[in-house]
């Protein structure tokens, strides 16, 4: 069990007290946001596919056949970094500090091409996408290039796919269908359903994941948005939640720094700044450089056990992984960060 540091001003933690709907300006609790979830569950989600369908009165949530919430491998805790920041030798490097799963971000291309050379240059580490863009390439691309990097490592390889931003596509329309057809051509191309992932933040993204894919993969979320999407859920899913890192004890230069990469380009996206609003934080929070308590919220900051006990609250939270993007310097070596890290995140 991990135990968080005292909680920031309007975040109760996870203590699961009563609180009623936020008023404007104020942060939802976790236990109000469960109790959404579980309102959204039942208003909006149909019933799973299973062989049978529930009985009568029972709660009808997106549940996945059997339990596969984890694949073998995967680990707590994995790296997110820009693909166009990772080499074969930072990928040697992670593999060597006990990480997990390298998660390649920022839309790698979807030949898969840049997976398949850092798990050629690594013998455990998971590679993953987070996320190949549906609007960039082709799903019968991409699951070709899928089977390819199965075949010659077999059940290393996690795909990651979602819809992007609408202010960065110029055809952006009706993007959970389009998602949903384009992991049906996925899956009709081959593509297990427990090699494949969603980036989903809203309850009707979630629920595609859920009941179509191995899981989510929430991006720029607080834990509190990690208890709600379990709720909403449900226990067998996968849910592995994005988290960036600040190493410095220095709360103020911290702050600065988690800012400088959560305001742009994220605060000007709007799939993530309503994300942000429909978790309770108001207009002044999400405006500008956003509220130094949203930056808090986003960004982990402080020594390494202490970075450690904020990332735990995901996993607390109900998320079975956590994707730790580091921010450093332009240019800067991330491996002693991640080498500082480990320790204080059970990895070695």
């Amino acid at each position: 069990m991990w135990h968080p540091r005292p909680a920031q001003r309007g975040f109760r933690g996870l203590s699961g007290r009563r609180a009623g709907p936020p008023a404007r300006g104020r942060r939802a609790s976790l236990k109000t946001l469960q109790r959404r979830a579980a309102l959204h569950r039942r208003a909006f989600l149909a019933p799973p596919a299973l062989p049978t369908p529930p009985r009568h009165g029972h709660s009808r949530t997106v549940t996945s056949i059997g339990r596969m919430r984890v694949p073998a491998g995967l680990g707590r805790f994995g790296i997110w970094r820009s693909a166009s920041l990772v080499t074969p030798e930072l990928a040697a490097g992670i593999e060597r500090l006990g990480y997990g799963t390298l998660w390649l971000g920022a839309s790698p291309d979807g030949d898969l091409a840049q997976a398949e050379a850092m798990l050629d240059a690594t013998t455990t580490l998971m590679l993953a996408t987070s996320i190949v863009n549906m609007w960039k390439d082709q799903a019968e691309q991409v699951a070709r290039s899928f089977a390819r990097v199965q075949r010659r490592h077999p059940g290393r390889f996690l795909l990651g796919v979602g819809a992007g931003h609408r202010e960065a596509t110029q055809h952006y329309a009706q993007p959970h269908l389009t998602l949903a057809r384009y992991v049906d051509v996925l899956r009709a191309g081959g593509v297990p359903r427990d090699r494949l992932v969603l980036a989903a933040l809203g309850p009707r993204m979630l629920r595609l994941a859920g009941d179509r894919t191995a899981g989510a993969i929430p991006y720029l979320v607080p834990p509190e948005h990690t208890a709600w999407a379990r709720a909403l859920l449900g226990p067998g899913p996968l849910l592995a939640p994005e988290h960036k890192v600040v190493l410095d004890t220095d709360p103020a230069r911290a702050r600065a720094a988690g800012r400088a990469r959560v305001q742009r380009p994220y605060l000007g996206l709007v799939n993530y700044t309503s994300n942000l609003r429909r978790l309770g934080w108001s207009e002044a929070d999400v405006s500008g450089a956003g509220s130094d308590a949203l930056i808090d919220a986003l960004v982990a900051h402080g020594s390494p056990a202490e970075v450690a006990g904020q990332l735990g609250r995901h996993l607390d939270a109900g998320a079975d992984h956590v994707c730790m993007q580091l921010v450093t310097a332009a240019g800067a070596d991330p491996l002693p960060g991640y080498r500082e890290l480990a320790p204080a995140l059970g990895l070695s």
